[in-house]
């Protein structure tokens, strides 16, 4: 459930107060994130703290726990109230961390994947070494490895021609 600002006024003091509506909308973009870092364990402490004042009140209206200390201070009467207040400035905190955190990811990330796609483009146009200065008498001829295999011209055929002459011995057997 939010809470008005000036409600928020009426029941923390000044330099609560001061904590708390850094943690307002325009006020929490110009905050700095370590800044942020540091007012989180703040807002905690202060939350946590109304919470065990506010449970110790309502323990102490039940019957069930003794009062604690000489008395509490001005502010105890609304301790539920404090806790919502403080809980609601931790979350928009941890919000805007969030938030602060997925855009330097997000940037991060556009960065990666620009780099990535100049590497690809460049990788399509590869340089080549200049040949150099000088003229030589060109490439070297290789001889061949292989051996040579000379096949007389009466055996060129010869299968081909020994299938012919037995298809031709088995059509004239049928007849």
């Amino acid at each position: 459930m939010s809470v008005a600002c000036k409600f928020e006024r009426s029941i923390l003091s000044h330099e609560e107060y001061e904590e708390i509506r850094l943690t307002h909308h325009p006020a929490i973009y110009g905050v700095e994130v370590s800044e942020l870092e540091a007012m989180r364990p703040r807002l905690r402490k202060m939350r946590d703290k109304e919470r065990t004042v506010g449970r110790q009140k309502q323990r102490e209206s039940r019957g069930k726990a003794e009062a604690r200390g000489t008395s509490f201070p001005g502010t105890a009467k609304h301790a539920s109230e404090r806790k919502q207040v403080f809980a609601a400035a931790l979350k928009r905190v941890n919000t805007e961390l969030r938030r602060q955190h997925n855009l330097a990811a997000r940037t991060a990330h556009v960065e990666a994947a620009r780099k990535a796609l100049a590497l690809h483009r460049a990788a399509n146009f590869t340089t080549r070494p200049p040949a150099g200065g000088t003229a030589d008498e060109g490439m070297a001829s290789k001889p061949s490895e292989r051996r040579r295999k000379i096949i007389a011209g009466a055996k060129i055929g010869r299968v081909s021609q020994a299938t012919k002459v037995a298809q031709a011995v088995r059509d004239a057997r049928g007849a």
